[in-house]
């Protein structure tokens, strides 16, 4: 298949540039696979749509506040994005400007709170760092770090609260899972009362989902790598729904990619740990989800591509022009969209 089927015409003006004020009260496409129909609700609807037995599957991994400004010994400003914790307090970077930062090079965040050297350039330019303080480094990271919002925000974020799930718990990724941006504590409670049962996985995005394909042949693109685990009570939980013949439906794309790495031919999973480049296409067979929450997405992206894989391109193609007919929000702070 080539990358120009999933592009389509979006105006700036509908990329959402702050999370809406009450999470459910977003609005929610509806599409229906079996009668190919579109419905617009808001996403506490949802509830609507979802039966007694039916389980959603979740990611509950929490963002790091990965972002931080600092200055060098020299007074020269200089901005670090932590992508990944190589061992204790070294990790890797991104760091800007890249070329003012040499090995050796001393850096001050958070009026000394937080130090940092750069230890070696890596691969690709990205610096190994390691970092002196006094105290617990996640504290100190939730105190003076900012979220590492998407390069399509261009609005500064005012609670950092609002680029994490609910129920995030598991700190690791340099993005939110944003399907689960909508949920409250209250709508969990109402779907639990409902007989919908709730299970996690926990998958850290990298930042590498921001990765655009370069390749005009998509069989071609390479996916990033991202690390997962599942525990078993939640194994037992999506395994039981699988047996009563009911739904498990995921709560976004990296829940999904979860799921789909790990179950067997019958939809099955177990209690696992490991890294997946699972890239779902159009012409992939799903083996456990039977439906998916998610966001709209960037033309083009490989998140596009596993939705249509799902609902077929043509369907979700249509869904993408009418959302953008009726001004949906797009992207991390936008509208949801129900796969049913």
């Amino acid at each position: 298949m080539k990358l120009s089927e999933f592009s389509y015409d979006l105006p700036e003006k509908l990329i959402a540039q702050t999370p809406i004020e009450k999470r459910d009260e977003s609005r929610l496409m509806i599409l229906n696979r079996e009668k190919q129909s579109i419905e617009n609700r808001v996403f506490k609807d949802i509830i609507e749509y979802l039966e007694p037995g039916d389980c959603l599957v979740r990611n509950n991994t929490k963002v790091l506040p990965a972002r931080l400004y600092g200055k060098k010994e020299t007074g020269a400003n200089v901005e670090f994005l932590l992508l990944n914790q190589i061992e204790g307090d070294i990790w890797e970077s991104i760091v800007r400007p890249g070329n003012k930062l040499h090995v050796g090079t001393k850096v001050i965040f958070g009026d000394g709170k937080l130090e940092a050297e750069i230890l070696e350039i890596m691969p690709g330019g990205t610096r190994k760092v390691q970092f002196k303080y006094d105290g617990i480094f996640n504290e100190i990271l939730d105190e003076i770090g900012l979220m590492p919002l998407p390069p399509y925000i261009h609005k500064e974020l005012k609670e950092n609260d609002r680029y994490q799930t609910v129920y995030a718990k598991y700190q690791g990724s340099a993005a939110a899972p944003t399907a689960g941006l909508h949920f409250t504590d209250e709508l969990f409670k109402k779907l639990e009362a409902k007989g919908v049962k709730i299970a996690n996985v926990t998958l850290h995005v990298g930042i590498g989902t921001f990765r655009p394909v370069k390749v005009e042949n998509i069989e071609e693109h390479e996916m990033h790598s991202e690390h997962y685990y599942i525990k078993k009570e939640d194994v037992d939980k999506i395994n039981e729904t699988k047996k009563n013949g009911k739904r498990v439906i995921a709560v976004g794309t990296t829940s999904c990619r979860v799921l789909e790495t790990i179950a067997d031919e019958n939809g099955m999973v177990k209690e696992t740990e490991g890294d997946t480049k699972i890239f779902i296409y159009p012409g992939y067979k799903f083996k456990c989800i039977d439906g998916l929450i998610t966001n709209f997405h960037l033309p083009e992206s490989t998140l596009l591509m596993l939705i249509s894989a799902l609902a077929g391109k043509d369907y979700v193609m249509r869904a993408y022009k009418e959302a953008v007919k009726l001004e949906y929000r797009f992207f991390s702070f936008g509208d949801a969209m129900f796969i049913n």
